[in-house]
C-alpha cells in the first residue's frame, strides 16, 4: 500500500511578487531553470549514508511542484501552471498545480505552501484568517479534504 496523496492547488496571487520570487516559484512549478539563490525554501536536506555507514545530511534542491505528465497513483495528469491574469478579481497571478505527494514531503512542500498563503488574494482568506489553497485526497479515496494554511502552518491530512 502506498501513502500517496493528490495535492491540488487552485489559487490567485496578488501582484506583489518580485522577479526573484517569480523565478523561484516558476522553478518549483517545473517551468524554468533553478535560480542561483533560493529565497522561499532555502534548504533541501537529504540524508545520505557513506561507505563507512555514517549518515551525512546534504542539500539537494529540487522543485516541489514540478512533476508534469502521467500520474502514478492518483490517475490523470500531473501539471503546474502560472498565468498572469488579464482580468483581476482576486489576484494578478493564477496558479494551478496537481501533484502526487508522499507524507515525507509534507514539511518541505509545506514551507512553499505557507509562503504562497502569504501571497494569496483576499478571496482565498476565511473569516478566521486561514487561507484556502485547494485540496488533498488520499489516492484511494474519492473524498477530497480542504488544503488550508492556518497561522502559517499547512493543515495536512492525518
Amino acid at each position: 500500500m502506498a501513502d500517496i496523496f493528490e495535492l491540488m492547488l487552485t489559487l490567485d496571487l496578488r501582484d506583489e511578487l518580485s522577479e526573484e520570487e517569480l523565478a523561484e516559484l516558476r522553478w518549483h512549478l517545473g517551468l524554468c531553470p533553478k535560480p542561483e539563490i533560493l529565497r522561499i525554501v532555502t534548504e533541501f536536506p537529504f540524508v545520505n549514508e557513506t561507505d563507512d555507514g555514517e549518515l551525512v545530511v546534504e542539500d539537494h534542491p529540487q522543485p516541489l511542484l514540478g512533476h508534469h505528465g502521467e500520474a502514478f497513483k492518483v490517475g490523470g495528469a500531473l501539471v503546474s501552471i502560472l498565468l498572469r491574469r488579464e482580468r483581476t478579481w482576486c489576484g494578478v497571478w493564477a496558479l494551478t498545480s496537481r501533484q502526487e505527494i508522499h507524507p515525507d514531503q509534507f514539511d518541505l512542500t509545506g514551507e512553499l505552501l505557507s509562503w504562497l498563503a502569504t501571497k494569496a488574494g483576499d478571496c482565498h482568506r476565511r473569516f478566521d484568517g486561514s487561507v484556502d489553497l485547494g485540496w488533498t485526497r488520499f489516492y484511494e479515496s474519492r473524498q477530497a479534504e480542504p488544503l488550508v494554511v492556518r497561522d502559517g502552518v499547512v493543515i495536512w491530512p492525518s
